[in-house]
């Protein structure tokens, strides 16, 4: 009798209390479940991670989280328990934000890739887009080192001829690039690159989507973050110029195989003769950019209403000596809270930046040229010139040579920037598994442009005179609503999981644009419109563009063994006329997990098998408004007689049938899993051709229009690829480390140009039917001309002369001309890569990331200026040029006006792309806080960007942002290089 009651009272129920902590940094968790195994009673942790729940001595206390793995603890005769999670290093089980919803990342179908921002934040940028270099296999990106210059990225090739950037979609708002938000506050990003991924975008998918998500409120106590980051920019190599010697001596040579008059500045016999000016010109333009990062994050609240609130400041100042740099501040808030069946959230979000740009005296020469351009006889400052800088002389030296540092601080060219974005959005559960959600954003910016070019003196060519002297200001501003209504249904029968999704949208955007023009301002004299002294013009543009969308999507799964996904997208827009307005887009998808199967028999360290495929198509509406109807101009009068009458003609040719382009996908892959999910592999095959792309065919003279060509659909391309991605996360020591590394090929193919299949013509390259976008075109060169009998036995070269560059007569008719040019490369690589490295142990951490490039060549235009022998500057390759006493040499005489075309485009200026880069390389240190009320965390370090470039090549960095990235992508005329960065960083956690 004694017993029984002993044991019928240890049965009976007791609380149980205790602290939920993350193992990873002993911070408490708060809203972690924990449930009694085997029943349904269940309670949650605290802001403070606490958590009390009644449970018997027998009874299993279960302690789940996302990100963290699950915990089981018997309670037998604890009163406290306190337990701490370990992270979660299956990546299987992650939930991935993709189109209008999320999906368990292991039961997804197309071709979604998860960005690791733990290894993408380590890069210091202003865009996050920059952030996506080598992270993802199938995904370039090029940038250049102008403070706030444009990123230029492509996923999975080029798939048109006008715009191939992708759609960013951050929080659910549909944006055009993420300039203008702040990387540090991103949570999370997902790259689609299918049509099974990304047909729920429809006709904004064809290029592919990044999926951005910010960092949301999470339940529990006030947490506080500051980070902040200053760095040291430079540039990383630099190129070899003649120095002032080198320069007289090359030039000299080009005026006496000319037959011309030495420049008095170039000739020790002058009086004239400059020799006490001897200016480096990369040495006095470049110095010491800094950039700068600071943030301040709120994140708290409860389960009626969670907030995180960001404030970041971005500053980078320019490594070249002039006013040119970017700053930003913004700001954003978001709202989550949840009520019974209702959720309900909301984003707010403010930047406000500042750009002083570089300049361009001719459209298409980089401030960078023209340093590079620059002759060592020309002195950085001038006081007896009107503005304080030098130039050059019309008779003394002969050469029109930019000041580019004069230039650019002289010149006013600075751009202001206002964004805000709003979004506000309530779902509510309306039956069991059936729910509705209202999603209403708005996007607005606010610009102003201004650009003043001053009357001043560079020199001969580079006078701005007072009647010349400019003011250009712009103002505009672009709006854009969202109204998303999205019914979703979820259940599950058994072994059958079923969810779909219907949609309604309906958006609007606005754009107005005014300009205005000022010209003649004396020096010193007040830089506003009003006090022009010649002439004052302005204008102004607006336009709307409406669009309404239905969307549908259906995810099936049975027994976590088969998935299949089917998306469909109607959109309708006013871009296009009325009757070609709307277009159909749908993908078909489907996953195979056979390691589910009971009749496969893995061993014990093989854990996933799946194979997965998919086929879908998608559009692309990137045309200007109202391209399918005809412009007139009403003031068109003629003279009839001396009399003239008025008049309305029609200005530009159009095709009113103009209509999407349109790209399908297919693409098939295979997941495994090793080592309890811990080494995963992925290796897929892809397929997408481009049809229907919007192409300026051009049109005969007599027609009268102007442009002389009309935009239609008439072309196509293909692009295949192979894509592998492969990580192994090792967090079970002390010792964690994790690697990571992805490898993607590219096939570019034209198919189509045009009704005819006329040529596009590039910089030094070409593009046709049957081959790659943008590939190099030039001549080959043969040696050099070494005597008379070698110039009258070679193939008729016009104006040749001996020491002059010889050129292979290709199509043997006897005569160097046009048709002797031949391909010389692709410039789109055919593989890109990237390796990541990260461990910590103890406090400490480390990490490395690796990217690259190859089977693509460069035309280095700027090499190409530098070797002509002419008035400008020159590259000490040059001074090795031929002589009767130098002919074992490869570089041609130097020659004013270079009547042979020496310098025309040839395979002496087409060098290899190749590059492997150490993009960034970080170490840190964890200071240890104990019993510290105020901080509970804290972490220093250093990073280093830009640390190391292996390759061959002359410029200044093989990874340039080309002029367009298509048809000249592989043209080097002078851009910004890359710096190298080295920072010190430090996160506070309050």
């Amino acid at each position: 009798m004694l017993l029984f009651s002993v044991n019928q009272l240890s049965a009976q129920d007791k609380q149980i209390s205790g602290v939920v902590t993350s193992a990873q940094d002993q911070l408490p968790l708060p809203g972690v479940n924990i449930m009694i195994k085997g029943t349904k009673t269940v309670t949650t942790t605290g802001f403070d991670g606490e958590y009390s729940i009644k449970a018997s001595p027998n009874d299993i206390l279960v302690f789940s989280f996302i990100g963290f793995q699950n915990k089981e603890v018997a309670v037998g005769t604890q009163s406290k328990v306190n337990v701490a999670l370990g992270e979660d290093t299956n990546k299987l089980n992650e939930v991935v934000v993709i189109g209008y919803g999320t999906q368990k990342k292991s039961d997804l179908t197309g071709s979604v890739s998860v960005v690791n921002m733990e290894n993408a934040k380590k890069t210091v940028t202003y865009d996050p887009a920059k952030m996506l270099q080598g992270q993802v296999a199938g995904v370039t990106v090029q940038s250049s080192g102008e403070p706030g210059g444009f990123v230029n990225i492509k996923i999975r090739g080029i798939n048109s001829f006008s715009n191939n950037n992708p759609l960013f979609v951050i929080d659910g708002m549909i944006v055009d690039s993420p300039y203008d938000f702040a990387p540090g506050d991103i949570e999370s990003m997902q790259v689609l690159k299918d049509a099974s991924s990304a047909a729920i975008y429809g006709v904004r998918g064809a290029n592919g989507v990044v999926i951005i998500t910010t960092k949301k409120g999470k339940a529990g106590k006030l947490d506080i973050k500051y980070k902040s980051l200053v760095g040291l920019q430079s540039v990383a190599r630099e190129w070899s110029l003649t120095d002032r010697l080198g320069y007289q001596k090359i030039t000299t040579e080009a005026e006496k195989n000319k037959g011309l008059t030495i420049a008095p500045g170039n000739d020790p016999t002058s009086p004239y003769y400059i020799n006490n000016v001897n200016t480096d010109w990369q040495k006095e333009a470049f110095e010491t950019g800094i950039v700068q990062n600071h943030s301040l994050t709120f994140n708290g609240g409860a389960e009626s209403l969670g907030y995180n609130m960001n404030v970041d400041y971005f500053n980078n100042s320019s490594y070249v000596k002039s006013p040119q740099e970017y700053e930003r501040l913004s700001t954003n808030l978001n709202l989550y809270g949840k009520k019974g069946k209702l959720k309900y959230g909301a984003k707010l979000g403010y930047t406000q930046s500042d750009k002083e740009n570089f300049n361009e005296y001719n459209a298409g020469q980089s401030a960078i040229a023209d340093l590079l351009g620059a002759i060592p006889t020309m002195p950085v400052y001038d006081p007896n010139r009107l503005g304080g800088y030098g130039g050059t002389d019309v008779l003394t030296q002969k050469a029109i040579s930019m000041n580019a540092i004069g230039f650019n601080n002289l010149i006013t060219n600075n751009g202001k920037r206002n964004r805000f974005i709003g979004d506000i959005w309530g779902e509510l559960e309306i039956v069991k598994g059936l729910k509705y959600k209202l999603d209403a954003s708005f996007d607005r910016v606010d610009w102003q442009n201004r650009r003043y070019i001053p009357e001043s003196d560079l020199g001969w060519y580079y006078v701005t005179k007072a009647d010349e002297s400019t003011l250009d200001v712009s103002t505009g501003h672009e709006s854009r609503t969202f109204l998303n209504n999205l019914l979703t249904y979820e259940t599950t029968l058994g072994k059958h999981k079923i969810e779909a999704l219907a949609g309604w949208i309906q958006e609007k955007t606005d754009n107005y644009n005014h300009w205005s023009k000022g010209t003649g301002y004396k020096y010193g004299s007040i830089s506003q419109i009003e006090y022009a002294t010649v002439d004052i013009s302005a204008g102004e543009y607006n336009r709307t563009i409406t669009g309404i969308s239905y969307l549908s999507r259906l995810n099936y799964s049975f027994d976590d063994r088969y998935f299949v996904t089917a998306n469909f997208r109607q959109d309708k827009t006013s871009l296009f006329a009325e009757e070609n307005n709307t277009g159909n887009f749908y993908s078909f998808s489907g996953a195979w997990k056979l390691s589910n199967e009971k009749f496969i028999h893995l061993p014990e360290w093989f854990n996933t098998i799946k194979i997965r495929g998919g086929y879908g198509e998608l559009g692309n509406n990137t045309i200007a408004p109202y391209a399918y109807t005809t412009t007139i101009n009403k003031f068109a009068g003629y003279d009839f007689n001396n009399n003239l009458a008025p008049g309305t003609t029609v200005v530009s040719a159009i095709d009113p049938n103009v209509s999407w382009e349109n790209t399908s996908t297919t693409n098939v892959a295979l997941e495994l899993g090793f080592l309890n999910n811990d080494l995963q592999f992925t290796g897929e095959y892809y397929e997408k051709k481009s049809t229907d792309l919007l192409i300026g065919v051009p049109l005969p003279f007599s027609t009268g229009a102007f442009p002389a060509n009309v935009t239609t659909n008439a072309g196509a391309v293909k692009n295949t690829g192979l894509e592998f991605t492969a990580t192994y996360n090792n967090r079970h020591h002390a010792f964690k480390y994790n690697i990571s590394a992805n490898l993607g090929t590219l096939k570019n193919e034209v198919l189509q140009i045009g009704i005819d299949g006329n040529p596009i013509y590039g910089a030094a390259s070409k593009t046709e039917v049957g081959r790659s976008i943008g590939e190099i075109f030039a001549y080959e060169t043969n040696g050099i001309f070494q005597n008379a009998d070698d110039l009258a036995n070679s193939p008729t070269q016009t104006n040749a002369g001996i020491g002059d560059q010889k050129f292979k007569d290709i199509n043997g008719d006897g005569a160097i001309t046009d048709a002797d040019r031949t391909y010389q490369g692709v410039t789109i690589p055919k593989y890109s890569y990237g390796f990541n490295f990260s461990a910590e142990y103890k406090n400490f951490d480390f990490s490395m990331f690796w990217q690259g490039a190859g089977g693509h060549n460069v035309f280095n235009g700027m090499y190409r200026n530098l070797m002509i022998g002419d008035y400008g500057n020159h590259h000490t390759d040059m001074l090795d040029y031929w002589t009767p006493t130098n002919t074992d040499t490869n570089v041609p005489r130097p020659i004013i006006g270079d009547p042979n075309g020496n310098a025309r485009d040839s395979n002496r200026f087409i060098e290899k792309g190749d590059y492997l880069k150490l993009q960034t390389m970080q170490i840190g240190y964890t200071i240890p806080l104990k019993d510290n009320k105020f901080i509970n965390s804290a972490n220093v370090y250093v990073n280093g960007q830009n640390l190391l470039i292996l390759s061959d090549y002359r410029g200044y960095d093989p990874d340039f942002n080309s002029n367009d990235g298509l048809f000249s992508r592989g043209y080097d005329a002078g851009s910004f290089p890359n710096p190298r960065t080295i920072s010190l960083g430090v996160e506070i956690q309050f």
